[in-house]
C-alpha cells in the first residue's frame, strides 16, 4: 500500500484560504462587538422606558385617588394591567410605602412584599436598577407616589432582561445576515483573484516558485549565450552576464532604455525593432554578433526577448574558408595554365624544337619565381606573404593586378604576439578583397599593397598596411558610411554586402589602431590600416622617404 504524500496548497490556496480566515475574524469580532453593544444600548433604552412609564404613573391622578380609597387593589390592578399592554413592559407593581404589593402581573404576588430595593424611592428619589425577582431578572425603575407632599405609595415598572436578549438578537441577526453577505461577496471576490493568480502561477506554490526563481536564475548566468528582455517601452528588464559581455556594456543597466545603451546605430535599430528578426548580422564593438529578436504579446505588447550569439571566431573562420576557396580556385586555374603550358612544351619537342621548349619553359618558371621572390622580399612574414600570394592569383584570374609597393618591408618575427595572425588576415584580406572589387573593369586595372613599420609619433612603432585602386573611389561625404555594416556601392551578393569594412574597422579598433580612407594619386580609394606595435617593430621600420607623400587626412575611425 503506497500513501500518497499531499501535495502541498498553492500559494493561491493559501491566499484564499488566509483571505477567508481574516474576513471571517473581522467579521465575527464586528458582531461579537456589536452584540455587546446592542446589548448595552437595549438595557439602557429599556430603563429609561421603565422610569419613563413608573413617573407617568406616579404622577396619575387616578392613582393617588385609588390608593385613598379602603381597597386599592380593586381599581389599581386593572390599571396596571393596561398600562402593561400600552407601554410593552413585563410589570408594573404599584405598593404602600413599605413594598406590599397591591398590584401584580401574577395576581397571587398580591399582598406580598416588593422583592427589590425602595430604600432610595422611600425617601422621595427615583432610581433604576438590575434585579432578579418572581419574574426573573429585569430591569426596573421604582418612583414614590406623593398626594399633598406625602408618600402614599411606590410604583415600580421593569422590563424582563430576556426580552432585552431577544431584542439584542433581533438586531444581532440581522446583523449576521449582512456579516453573511459581506463574508460571501468576499469570498467570492477572494476566489476570482485567486483563481486569476493561479492562473498566472500555473498553479504552483510558494515553494515551486521559489525553487524555479533559483532555477532560473542559474541557468541564466550559466548560459554563454546573451539574453536580453525589453520591457513594452524598449527599457532593459533583464539582462545575463553573457549579454553583458557580448554587448559590451557596464554597470546596473536595468531599467535603462536600449537607446541608452551606447550600441552601434544599426543594433539599436534591430533592438528598437517592431516585427521579430531572425539570425541578423551584427557589429558590436568588439564581436559579431548574431540576433534574434521575438515581441511578447498577449493582447498588447508587453515586450521583446533578445538572444545574442557570438559569431566572431566563427566570421573570421568564414573569411579564412573563403580565402582558402579562393586560392583552391587560383590554384585549379593556374594548374588548367600549368597543364596548356605542359602541353605546349611537349607539342614543340614533338615537333623536333627542344630549343625553343626549354626557352619557353625557363621563362614561365622566371615569372613564377619572380613574383614569389618580389613578395616574400618585400614581406617576409608568412602569414602575409602567403595572403598576398593567393590574393595575386586571385586579382588575375578577375583581370586585376595586384601589386607590392617596393616600400613595402615587413621581417618574420617582427610582429608581436600580441596582435594574432587571424586579425591581420581579416584586416589585409578584407581591404584587399574590396579594393579587387573596385577595380575590377577600370582602366588601368591595379591594386597597389605597401606593409612595413614605422615609428609612431607617441613612442614606439606601429604596423602600416595601405591598399590602393585604381577604382571610382570614394565620395568623401561617404568616408565613415564605408566602414559601417550594410553599407556598399556594389549590388548586393550572395550573403549581403557591406560587412567586410566593417570587420576591418573592429579589428582594428580592438588593437587601438586607426583607419582612414583618402583619395589615391590617380583615382580610386587608398585605405590605410596602422595598428600600434610597441617597441616591437623599430627594427623593420620602412626605408626613409617610405612615408613621404602619403595623404593622412580623410574617414578617420
Amino acid at each position: 500500500m503506497h500513501l500518497r504524500v499531499p501535495r502541498p496548497r498553492s500559494l493561491a490556496g493559501q491566499l484564499f484560504a488566509m483571505q477567508a480566515v481574516l474576513i471571517a475574524v473581522v467579521v465575527v469580532g464586528y458582531a461579537l462587538f456589536s452584540y455587546i453593544s446592542d446589548r448595552g444600548q437595549a438595557e439602557e433604552a429599556a430603563g429609561r422606558q421603565a422610569r419613563a412609564v413608573s413617573l407617568a404613573i406616579a404622577d396619575s391622578p387616578s392613582v393617588a385617588e385609588a390608593i385613598r380609597t379602603p381597597d386599592p387593589t380593586a381599581r389599581l390592578q386593572p390599571y396596571a394591567v393596561r398600562v402593561m399592554q400600552d407601554t410593552d413592559v413585563d410589570f408594573v407593581t404599584i405598593m404602600n410605602p413599605e413594598g406590599i404589593r397591591w398590584t401584580h402581573p401574577d395576581p397571587k404576588q398580591i399582598g406580598h412584599p416588593f422583592q427589590g430595593h425602595i430604600e432610595r424611592a422611600q425617601r422621595g428619589a427615583t432610581f433604576t436598577e438590575t434585579y432578579t425577582g418572581t419574574l426573573g431578572p429585569s430591569v426596573r425603575a421604582v418612583t414614590p407616589i406623593t398626594d399633598d407632599g406625602r408618600i402614599v405609595g411606590l410604583v415600580s415598572a421593569g422590563i424582563k432582561v430576556e426580552e432585552i436578549s431577544k431584542r439584542a438578537q433581533e438586531q444581532l441577526t440581522a446583523l449576521s445576515g449582512v456579516a453573511a453577505g459581506a463574508l460571501l461577496l468576499g469570498a467570492v471576490g477572494t476566489y476570482v483573484i485567486n483563481a486569476r493568480l493561479r492562473r498566472h502561477t500555473h498553479g504552483m506554490n510558494a515553494d515551486e516558485l521559489s525553487r524555479m526563481h533559483d532555477y532560473h536564475q542559474a541557468a541564466l548566468h550559466a548560459v554563454r549565450e546573451g539574453l536580453l528582455m525589453l520591457d513594452g517601452q524598449y527599457r532593459v528588464a533583464l539582462i545575463n552576464d553573457g549579454g553583458r559581455e557580448l554587448l559590451g556594456v557596464r554597470g546596473d543597466v536595468v531599467g535603462a532604455s536600449v537607446a541608452d545603451l551606447g550600441l552601434p546605430s544599426q543594433l539599436t535599430g534591430a533592438l528598437l525593432a517592431s516585427e521579430p528578426r531572425v539570425d541578423e548580422v551584427h557589429l558590436a564593438a568588439e564581436r559579431v554578433l548574431v540576433v534574434n529578436t521575438s515581441p511578447v504579446s498577449g493582447g498588447e505588447r508587453r515586450g521583446t526577448v533578445v538572444t545574442l550569439r557570438d559569431v566572431t571566431e566563427l566570421q573570421s573562420l568564414t573569411g579564412e574558408l573563403n580565402s582558402e576557396r579562393g586560392f583552391t580556385q587560383a590554384l585549379r586555374s593556374q594548374a588548367h595554365e600549368a597543364a596548356n603550358r605542359l602541353h605546349t612544351v611537349v607539342s614543340l619537342i614533338e615537333l623536333g624544337r627542344a630549343e625553343e621548349a626549354v626557352e619557353f619553359a625557363t621563362a614561365e618558371l622566371e615569372l613564377a619565381q619572380a613574383l614569389t621572390d618580389q613578395v616574400v622580399a618585400a614581406v617576409s612574414e608568412p602569414v602575409l606573404a602567403a595572403l598576398l600570394l593567393g590574393k595575386t592569383a586571385q586579382a588575375n584570374e578577375r583581370g586585376v593586378e595586384l601589386v607590392v609597393s617596393q616600400d613595402s618591408r615587413l621581417d618574420d618575427g617582427l610582429l608581436p604576439p600580441s596582435l594574432p595572425a587571424r586579425d591581420l588576415v581579416t584586416i589585409l584580406g578584407n581591404l584587399v578583397d574590396n579594393a579587387v572589387d573596385a577595380a575590377q573593369g577600370a582602366v588601368p586595372s591595379r591594386v597597389t599593397v605597401a606593409a612595413y613599420t614605422e615609428a609612431s609619433g607617441v613612442g614606439g612603432s606601429e604596423l602600416v598596411l595601405r591598399v590602393s585602386d585604381t577604382g571610382a573611389g570614394v565620395d568623401p561625404a561617404h568616408a565613415d558610411l564605408v566602414f559601417q555594416r550594410g553599407y556598399s556601392t556594389k549590388p548586393a551578393g550572395e550573403g549581403g554586402r557591406g560587412l567586410g569594412l566593417a570587420l576591418v574597422r573592429q579589428a582594428v579598433r580592438r588593437h587601438d589602431g586607426t583607419l582612414t580612407v583618402t583619395e589615391a594619386e590617380g583615382g580610386g580609394a587608398r585605405f590605410e590600416a596602422r595598428l600600434p606595435l610597441g617597441d616591437a617593430g623599430r627594427g623593420g621600420s620602412a626605408p626613409a622617404g617610405a612615408t613621404g607623400g602619403r595623404p593622412r587626412s580623410g574617414g578617420a575611425v
